[in-house]
């Protein structure tokens, strides 16, 4: 008798498209934000959305692509050169709630993902202005 391996989170709510169908969501409402599209200096988001999303895949289970092409995240390091005040916690909130909303997860899914944005986003504020 043989173990079936344990299900990831990442396999549970569906694997990579379920993650492309959330980020790609979530910077659609980033591009139109005044307070949010400034943080990112790039002109195309395409680069800042592959890299959150290879981001969720590793933390939820999936492959290690992001830490294989960046190393540890060090997310607050990251971000630091970045005002991230709690207006702008609160609209990167606001655009993962609809991202969240716009994919089929169970009750119990959505909450766990939901818990982690919501601390997540709060550890990066940085600025109280």
């Amino acid at each position: 008798m043989s173990e079936q391996p344990e299900q990831t989170f990442y396999d549970e709510i569906g694997g990579e498209e379920t993650f492309r169908r959330i980020v790609a969501r979530f910077y659609e409402g980033v591009a139109g934000d005044e307070v949010m599209r400034p943080m990112y200096p790039e002109e195309d988001l395409g680069p800042a959305e592959e890299r959150l999303r290879l981001f969720f895949m590793q933390y939820w289970g999936g492959p290690t692509t992001y830490s294989d092409r960046r190393g540890h995240p060090r997310l607050r390091m990251r971000h630091a050169p970045f005002a991230v005040t709690p207006d702008a916690r609160d609209r990167w909130l606001q655009h993962f709630r609809a991202a969240l909303d716009s994919v089929d997860l169970t009750p119990e899914q959505d909450a766990r993902f939901w818990d982690y944005a919501t601390h997540a986003a709060q550890f990066m504020v940085n600025t109280f202005e």
